[in-house]
């Protein structure tokens, strides 16, 4: 091949679109030859005459270059570089051996236009001339041919170029952002969040949010559901969700686990609430109501169907796991952080208003949720994550396929985790159903992590488009390894080094792999902590609110007296219908006697007013108590008469003066 042949290669006069290079030195144009060849690499040989580094200043790991074999450019990926010496030589000529990997080709199309393939017709020929990639080339290379695009960012080789994404594949298939702390993980989601929204009007999302960050990034599109506002009533959970709150992450106990499946669907069936519960209930007659099945019941009626089965037994060898269920039942409903799910709202079927609000359906013009989960009891959360996940399975599967969803997951290794042993199995089991079997009925995942290598990879292998971000673990990178091509496994080699806010996406949704700056977020949206409170001047504790703070501490309204007596209007909640107590009619009582002895647990007359010295805090000092309440407990489950009220707040003294096996012994 002549010089001028060699020119004619390196300018590009031929048809297709190919830009020019007059511009350039002679020696840009011409960067080496092929030294060495297999089948996914070869070497590169080039000389720097006189010790000149304006050639090798061309050379950079990372970046494309371009072969030309006949009329085909093949495309190759530079993975690293050396001389064949131990240092560089001063004034003499210097050989660079440079390994690349070989990505594809461009070849002429029938229309006259060139075209990339991911695949290689011919391989380089010992000796082919390496040029410098065209511009046109590189946008030939990583151009989707589709309109259904989104640009998200720049490609790093050419930051005129833009790097673009196909939406339907990113949201049909499953995504993952992943990345080590503090690289622009929220940022990136809430950018490719903002691109699909605009691409798909009609997506709904719901973001898992552990950290309270996405609700500054959606401050127009976005409905915020916090533990002030929401109500997910407890029935509405599955057996196992119900006992992982009860027994607080806890091993559960197999009686206890046993006597609420027979105990709960009782209790059910007893209920008697609106006239559409009474229909589902009739309804389900046929097939029976489970311990499963989300219709409304009351606390009240199970604990009464408790004392009532304790009341039968005769031997004491069995009332134990009985009592200390009834316990672990009673510590749940007073306990402050679980409000939302044994508030007075929860015993009505608000089953229908508790989707519609958290999945947006219709959505009135705002359909993101921001679930966050930062206040929740951590005991709580993998409940709560797999009633979220399990429903928005089902609301797909159930419209078939008509309400289009995407579940984002961030962190998501806490629900997911690679060990078997660790996480909630229900979580676990929610999500992997999204993973494997959600693209048929329209809902999609999105998980966001900073450690791929404790994700559970079942989930990552299911997501078709990969954006990874910066990860100095050598395991996370292998396991980034693992899942991107085969024709670009070198390009993980990058991800310990690259910048805050670049990534290296490869997937459906792409192309071919390619190394991308995300583009940057307007300032009004870009994600931030979220406390609840008004910020203070940095390093200032002069303008804190400590009282507000002790106020969230221990869940008290800012409203709100601390060690204030519980109102006495609370005939709004016990007289209505619905809040009946759950009566055997074998066991109806007569004249006004409780079926359960002389421990009565639902008042059966009307509530008694209070005294007037209740409706403030005495002045004289009050007796001595071992540990005063932080905040008298209202009564969850209604219909509780005072001695009653008195006798479950004493139950914690009780249980703090003496052992449990006391009052199982009794």
């Amino acid at each position: 091949m002549t010089s001028e042949e060699i020119q004619n290669n390196g300018t590009g006069t031929t048809s297709g679109g190919e830009d020019r290079r007059d511009t350039l030195k002679p020696g840009n144009r011409f960067l080496g030859r092929v030294v060495a060849c297999s089948g996914a690499r070869a070497t590169v040989s080039a000389i720097a005459e006189n010790g000149s580094t304006e050639l090798s200043e061309l050379w950079s790991v990372g970046r494309l270059i371009s072969i030309s074999v006949g009329k085909n450019r093949v495309v190759a990926l530079v993975c690293s570089m050396n001389t064949n010496v131990d240092g560089w030589r001063e004034g003499e000529d210097n050989v660079m051996h440079i390994e690349v990997e070989l990505v594809g080709e461009i070849r002429p199309g029938e229309n006259g236009q060139s075209e990339f393939s991911a695949g290689i017709s011919q391989y380089p020929y010992l000796g082919a001339i390496v040029h410098r990639m065209r511009c046109s080339d590189l946008e030939r290379i990583y151009d989707l041919g589709s309109t259904d695009t989104a640009q998200i960012g720049v490609l790093t080789q050419d930051r005129s170029l833009a790097a673009q994404i196909h939406v339907p594949s990113l949201l049909s298939r499953h995504f993952a952002v992943v990345g080590t702390t503090g690289v622009g993980k929220t940022t990136a989601v809430t950018l490719l969040m903002h691109k699909a929204l605009k691409a798909d009007p009609a997506l709904r999302v719901l973001i898992l949010d552990p950290h309270n960050e996405f609700a500054a990034a959606f401050p127009n599109d976005a409905v915020v559901i916090d533990t002030d506002n929401l109500d997910l009533p407890f029935w509405l959970f599955r057996l196992e969700e119900f006992t992982e709150v009860l027994f607080r992450g806890r091993p559960p106990v197999a009686e206890e686990i046993d006597a609420l499946r027979d105990l709960i669907p009782e209790a059910k069936r007893g209920f008697r609430g609106s006239a559409d519960t009474a229909l589902l209930r009739k309804a389900n007659e046929k097939s029976s109501l489970t311990a499963d099945t989300p219709v409304p019941y009351r606390i009240a009626d199970l604990l009464a169907l408790i004392d009532e089965r304790i009341g039968r037994l005769e031997g004491r060898a069995e009332k134990p796991h009985l009592r200390s269920l009834k316990v672990r039942i009673q510590a749940a409903i007073n306990d402050p952080r679980y409000e939302f799910m044994f508030s007075s709202n929860t015993i009505h079927d608000t089953i229908a208003q508790t989707i519609s609000r958290i999945f947006r359906i219709p959505g009135e013009g705002r359909p993101v949720t921001t679930f966050q989960l930062s206040g929740i009891p951590s005991e709580v959360v993998n409940s709560v994550a797999s009633i979220l996940c399990r429903m928005a399975f089902e609301i797909a599967l159930w419209s078939s396929g008509a309400i289009r969803l995407l579940v984002v997951c961030e962190e998501a290794h806490r629900y997911v985790p690679s060990d078997p042993q660790l996480g909630f199995f229900p979580t676990r089991q929610a999500i992997s159903r999204i993973a494997k079997e959600g693209r048929k009925y329209g809902v999609s995942l999105g998980v966001i992590t900073q450690r791929p290598g404790e994700l559970d990879p079942t989930i990552l292998s299911q997501c078709s488009t990969v954006f990874a971000m910066r990860l100095g673990n050598d395991h996370d990178q292998e396991i980034i390894r693992s899942a991107i091509p085969d024709s670009s496994s070198s390009t993980i080699s990058f991800l310990s080094s690259i910048g805050n806010g670049e990534a290296i996406a490869f997937g459906e949704a792409v192309a071919v792999p390619m190394r991308m700056v995300f583009e940057r977020v307007r300032e009004e949206v870009l994600p931030r902590a979220n406390s609840g409170l008004e910020p203070t001047i940095s390093g200032d504790a002069s303008g804190i609110d400590l009282k507000a703070i002790v106020q969230r501490m221990r869940h008290i309204s800012p409203d709100e007296t601390p060690f204030s007596p519980p109102p006495s209007d609370m005939g709004s909640y016990q007289n209505e219908e619905a809040l009946e107590p759950y009566r055997p009619a074998a066991a109806a009582p007569q004249n006004g006697a409780s079926p359960f002895g002389d421990r009565p647990m639902v008042d059966r007359a009307p509530p008694r007013p209070e005294p007037p010295q209740h409706a403030a805090w005495p002045t004289e000092p009050a007796p001595s108590r071992t540990e005063p309440p932080l905040r008298p407990a209202a009564p969850r489950f209604g219909g509780l008469s005072d001695d009653n009220r008195r006798e479950a707040s004493s139950i914690r003294a009780s249980l703090l003066k003496r052992p449990l096996s006391s009052l199982v012994d009794k």
